[in-house]
């Protein structure tokens, strides 16, 4: 019998996650490290906690529902953090890439509202949000770990968190339309 509470590993991802976003929010070489950090604890609990909870048969919908609460305030700390740091991203951009991501897991959970089931469909998941925002990190603190541009990036005007976040905001958006599509057709 496995003794884990998967709420606990689920709270333990989040803190992970809340750290990271401020990690992100002070910036700079040390802290963004400490985001890259926690954002592979996170990843790591997140995939963990449902795992557990099936294993040691304390699956629920409050579980679920907690699970999924977490994740939506671990997405807006982690990208917010991101966002109200001016060296890495403009307000705007991290605005859109925030509505993206917010959006896909609205229609996600809007259509098992409506009697269709969960959808989890889409080019930009969750899992591949992390390993992005990951990624985005580990390139923007090998390049400029204090935020800002690459010397020499002339016109392009953003550093690597900030097209990742470009990236969020287009691919998120679409996401969330492509599910809502999904939703629609699924009324006939």
């Amino acid at each position: 019998m496995i003794r884990v509470n998967p709420n606990a590993v689920s709270w333990a991802g989040f803190l992970a996650a809340a750290g990271a976003g401020i990690s992100f929010y002070v910036g700079g070489g040390g802290f963004l490290g400490l985001a890259l950090l926690l954002i592979l604890v996170n990843s790591y609990l997140d995939a963990l906690d449902g795992k557990i909870a099936k294993l040691a048969g304390k699956a629920s919908a409050r579980g679920d529902f907690l699970d999924h609460v977490l994740d939506r305030y671990a997405d807006v700390l982690m990208l917010g953090g991101i966002s109200f740091n001016a060296m890495y991203c403009h307000l705007s951009i991290g605005t859109l890439a925030l509505l993206g991501v917010l959006l896909t897991s609205y229609m996600g959970t809007q259509a098992q509202a409506v009697g269709q089931g969960r959808a989890y469909g889409g080019v930009l998941g969750r899992a591949d949000r992390l390993v992005l925002l990951f990624v985005g990190g580990l390139i923007q603190w090998f390049v400029a770990p204090s935020g800002g541009v690459v010397a020499g990036a002339g016109v392009l005007m953003f550093g690597p968190l900030e097209w990742f976040m470009v990236l969020f905001a287009v691919l998120g958006n679409v996401t969330a339309v492509q599910r809502a599509v999904k939703i629609w057709r699924g009324f006939s």
